[in-house]
C-alpha cells in the first residue's frame, strides 16, 4: 500500500498543496475551518510527513542533542534520574532527545561533526572535567547550548545549575548547629565545578566558625568515599561528623565507619549531597542536600528554546532534607 502523500491530504482538504503543506508544519496563518478541513484529512488518509524534506524546508529537526561528555558510571542514579527528566521537558514541547555519549577522541570528533551538520536544533551539554574538548568545540558550531551545571570556565556557555555553594553551606551548619566540632569532608575531583564549589561551601562556614578543615578527596563513586573515609579516620581520629560531596561517597563512608566500629551518628554523623534514592534507605536512612534535577532541567529547556538565552545563569536552590544519619 502506497503512502499517502501531500497531494492527496490538499486534494481530499480541498485546498492548494502549499495551504496543506502550512497546516502541517504548524503554520498560524490559515484559517481555522481551512486548518480543520486539512488535519480532518491527515487523519482519515493516515498521513505522515516526511521528517527530512519537511527539515530540508524548515530548516528545523525538532530534535535536541544530549551530550554527555564522558560515560557515567554504572552506578549514578542521577543520570538517568536528569535523561528521564530532560525528555519529559522535550517531549512537552514536541521535540524528542537524542542522547551522545562522548567515550574517545573518535566519539568527540563525531559528535562536533553531527552537531555542526545540523541533525539537531540544540544541545544539552553534560560536561563535568575541566579538560573535557566538548564544550569549546560545541561552542564553536554556531548551534544552541547550553550546559547542565556550571561548565569550566575557560569556555562561556549559557547554564542552568543547582547552588552547589549553597547547599554545601547549609549541610556544613547542620553539623555544627548538632553541636559537632570537627567535621571533615569527602570531596570530589578539583577539575569538576560542581566538586570544586561544595568544597567551597564546607570551607566558607568553617572558616566563619574559627575551624579547621579536613579534606580527602574521591571521584564521586562509593569506593572513593569508602577509602577517604578510611584516610580521614586515619588523619583525624577524633572527627565527629563528615560532609561528603554525593550521597554514593557519603554512602561508602558509611560502610567504612561501621566497618571501623563508628556509630553513626553517636560517634560520626554524615551528611551526602543530592539526596538520591538510595539515601532514603541506608541504615541510618541518609541525610542529604536535594538537588532540584527535574527543576535545573526544566529550566534549561526554557533557556535552550527560548529567545534570550544567553541570560544571567539560573541557579536554583538546594535543599537539605534531615534524616537519621545526623
Amino acid at each position: 500500500m502506497r503512502r499517502p502523500t501531500l497531494e492527496a491530504v490538499a486534494a481530499r482538504a480541498g485546498v492548494s498543496r502549499a495551504t496543506a503543506s502550512r497546516v502541517v508544519n504548524g503554520s498560524e496563518t490559515v484559517h481555522a475551518q481551512i486548518r480543520d478541513a486539512v488535519l480532518r484529512a491527515v487523519d482519515e488518509l493516515g498521513y505522515v510527513p516526511n521528517s527530512a524534506a519537511r527539515s530540508l524546508v524548515t530548516r528545523r529537526t525538532d530534535s535536541i542533542g544530549l551530550v554527555v561528555s564522558e560515560p557515567p558510571a554504572a552506578e549514578d542514579p542521577l543520570f538517568s534520574v536528569l535523561v528521564r527528566a530532560v525528555g519529559r521537558e522535550l517531549e512537552r514541547v514536541g521535540k524528542q532527545v537524542v542522547l551522545m555519549l562522548a567515550s574517545s577522541s573518535a566519539a568527540y570528533a563525531r559528535i562536533e561533526r553531527y552537531v555542526a551538520g545540523g541533525h539537531v536544533d540544540g544541545v544539552i551539554l553534560l560536561s563535568t572535567h575541566g579538560a573535557d574538548p566538548l564544550p569549546a568545540a560545541l561552542a564553536r558550531s554556531h548551534v544552541p547550548v547550553v550546559s547542565y551545571g556550571r561548565p569550566v570556565a575557560t569556555v562561556s556557555l549559557p547554564y542552568c545549575d543547582c547552588d552547589n555553594v549553597g547547599g554545601a553551606r547549609a549541610a556544613a551548619r547542620h553539623l555544627l548547629e548538632r553541636g559537632r566540632w570537627r567535621i571533615a569532608a569527602i570531596a570530589g575531583p578539583p577539575d569538576m565545578p560542581a566538586g570544586r564549589d561544595r568544597l567551597a561551601g564546607y570551607r566558607d562556614v568553617l572558616s566563619a566558625a574559627d575551624r579547621r578543615s579536613l579534606v580527602a578527596m574521591g571521584d564521586f563513586t562509593r569506593e572513593s568515599g569508602a577509602a577517604a573515609m578510611r584516610q580521614l579516620l586515619l588523619d583525624g581520629p577524633d572527627l565527629d561528623a563528615v560532609f561528603a560531596a554525593t550521597d554514593l561517597m557519603a554512602i561508602g563512608a558509611l560502610h567504612t565507619l561501621r566497618r571501623m566500629g563508628r556509630r553513626v551518628p553517636d560517634d560520626v554523623a554524615v551528611v551526602g549531597f543530592d539526596d538520591i534514592e538510595e539515601a532514603r534507605y541506608t541504615d541510618p536512612a541518609l541525610t542529604s542536600v536535594r538537588t532540584p534535577v527535574a527543576a535545573v532541567a526544566e529550566a534549561i529547556v526554557q533557556r535552550l528554546l527560548g529567545p534570550d538565552r544567553f541570560a544571567e545563569p539560573t541557579v536554583l536552590p538546594a535543599e537539605l532534607i534531615v534524616r537519621d544519619s545526623s
